[in-house]
């Protein structure tokens, strides 16, 4: 299996010497099934599983490949909007009892969506917990009319977040409903309370009490663990959680205790998706930033160099089981969603969050005191990050000074997940941008994406030997990287604000902008959520693999070729980066004719 970064590639050779496996081993033993990947197989009743195919075209109740491919894709959505939802709850949460960092973007969000600034907590959960015939007041007052319009035209907009993916859980149980337009509307429906809530409430949140990013360069990758410090690693989504435990593992305190301990003091290593979020903020030099996207994570664990992970949500995956037992690592679940088994429970609460932390940091200690010592290992990247709606702000002149000259033709959101199905680990999203930076297309990019383009060095100098004359010409010009890191997966919502902002700007509506979205190696339901929200904004998605759909001629030919007049959104599967490069170019070329742009 091809795997793009060769540190990743060597902790997993590493792994496979002790005799531990990684989902890079796992993925070559799997059996994978073949209905499944098309959607064809229902397993909701105790008659099933069902699996359609051209000999036995119904299911036992009499349900069809259409109708089975339909309930299968709300599902996935509603569960990975769920997913996203309970985090933006914990962050509201965490509101109501952390302070307030950036009083500026608390006043923005507030007058945004009309509520008194010691109110805005309340308000999102209340919003959240609303029933599905009061419609989002989130929703309403976010999005932006041209897009409002044609929402309530389709009758997507929705009502609580909770209570439409209860009704989305129900519609796809046993023998309910069967209408595959309705199912996929409420597909587009989930979408919405994924943009809005789920995800930009979140972040807004976050920036709120963390502040908000702000353009630094950082020097990160595995070869900046140090051997002989205590090695705390975070998996998750959840940044009022895992901030604290930089907070605490920072402290003098906690440093001393270390030290005594024979340790050279503490470092917090980011992976996953809640470091690319840590690391946009500027944090206090014992975390050290991003080392690890999702696929990375067993491998990093089993270099030896680790001695906890605190988790909190997703990508934990069950296999760091097995290899925290070899490595003699705690593994510390902070929330109950991410309790795998060996692990220990120390359930976070905003009232108790320091509590929490510190609990954690001392655990990590007594692990650090009986690990062996392993040998540094690894290289560095830099990289800028801490890109914002803030800073796109400031500079939006000359951003659409140099698109409209032409330098830079338009932006492709490359986000989300890696995979190993799509080529291998983190070679597609590699791939493609190489060829749309080739182009002169600039990346914006957040989540393992982004640590995987960080771990390439797209995001310093180095990533500007793939740019296209006009794009290198604005970078140097500028003194930034090719390639944009706006965060955490859940940062696509950057990318749609800014996208409204200069949608806004310019007069005309979201599918009318030079911009493209692609999640190309994308593995989980909260990236078929993201999806929605994509299409519901009329963004051509480009994504691989196939997300279960393509056992459907109907659901197939309504989300690549019907949904252009409904939304002005298109889903675009393909595995060659040329050829998606290709298309996204003529997508963009088209779109700046029809701005009037050269």
């Amino acid at each position: 299996m091809e795997i793009a970064n060769p540190d990743v590639r060597a902790l997993v050779e590493r792994a496979k010497e002790k005799g531990l496996d990684t989902p890079h081993t796992r993925r070559e033993k799997a059996s994978i099934c073949e209905t499944g990947k098309k959607g064809l197989c229902c397993n909701v009743c105790s008659e099933g599983p069902c699996r359609i195919t051209e000999k036995h075209p119904y299911g036992v109740c009499g349900l069809n490949a259409d109708q089975i491919v339909a309930k299968n894709f709300l599902r996935h959505v509603a569960s990975g909007v769920a997913c996203y939802v309970h985090v933006c709850e914990n962050t509201a949460r965490a509101l109501m009892r952390y302070g307030v960092k950036d009083r500026e973007t608390l006043r923005e969000v507030c007058e945004k969506l009309g509520v008194e600034e010691n109110e805005l907590a309340s308000f999102v959960i209340r919003d959240i917990n609303k029933p599905r015939w009061e419609k989002s007041e989130i929703v309403l007052r976010l999005a932006p009319k041209k897009r409002l319009e044609v929402w309530e035209k389709l009758g997507i907009v929705p009502g609580g977040a909770k209570s439409e993916i209860v009704d989305a859980i129900v519609k796809s149980s046993t023998n309910l409903n069967a209408n595959v337009t309705d199912m996929l509307l409420h597909a587009l429906r989930l979408g919405l309370v994924m943009g809005y809530t789920a995800l930009r409430m979140n972040i807004w949140m976050n920036d709120i009490m963390f502040g908000t990013p702000e353009l630094h360069e950082v020097e990160t990758g595995i070869g900046a663990i140090n051997p002989n410090a205590v090695n705390i690693m975070t998996t998750g989504h959840q940044t009022a959680m895992q901030q604290k435990v930089i907070e605490v593992a920072c402290s003098e305190e906690m440093q001393k205790i270390a030290r005594d301990a024979g340790a050279d003091g503490i470092n917090v290593v980011g992976a996953t998706c809640v470091g690319q979020d840590l690391q946009s903020r500027i944090q206090p030099k014992c975390f050290i930033g991003q080392c690890s996207n999702n696929f990375g994570t067993e491998p990093l664990v089993a270099s030896g160099l680790i001695d906890a992970v605190v988790s909190e949500f997703n990508c934990t995956f069950p296999g760091l089981t097995q290899i925290a037992k070899h490595e003699g690592v705690k593994l510390l679940a902070i929330d109950d969603v991410a309790y795998i088994e060996g692990a220990e429970l120390i359930s976070w609460s905003p009232e108790r969050a320091e509590e929490i932390a510190k609990e954690v940091v001392l655990r990590a200690i007594e692990a650090f005191k009986a690990r062996k010592r392993a040998e540094k290992f690894g290289g560095i990247k830099k990289a800028k990050v801490g890109f914002s709606e803030r800073f796109v702000k400031e500079n939006m002149d000359k951003i659409l000074e140099v698109v409209a000259e032409g330098k830079v033709k338009g932006i492709a959101a490359v986000v989300g997940c890696s995979n190993l199905v799509s080529g291998g680990h983190d070679v597609l999203i590699r791939d493609l941008t190489k060829e749309l930076l080739k182009r002169d297309i600039m990346v914006w990019t957040a989540g393992c994406t982004a640590y995987a383009l960080q771990g390439l060095g797209f995001m310093s100098e180095e990533g500007l030997e793939f740019a296209g004359e006009g794009l290198r010409e604005v970078c140097s010009e500028l003194g930034l990287p090719p390639v944009w890191d706006f965060g955490i997966c859940m940062c696509v919502s950057r990318i749609v604000t800014i996208a409204e902002m200069i949608a806004e700007k310019l007069g005309v509506d979201l599918p009318d902008l030079p911009v493209v979205a692609s999640a190309p190696q994308w593995l989980e339901e909260q990236a078929l959520g993201d999806g929605a929200f994509a299409l519901d904004c009329g963004f051509l998605l480009h994504v691989y693999p196939d997300p279960f759909v393509s056992g459907s001629k109907i659901v197939t030919k309504v989300l690549t070729e019907d949904l252009p007049n409904l939304t002005g959104g298109r889903l675009l599967v393909e595995k060659d980066a040329v050829k998606t490069a290709e298309i996204m170019e003529r997508h963009i070329t088209e779109k700046r004719k029809g701005l009037g742009l050269k």
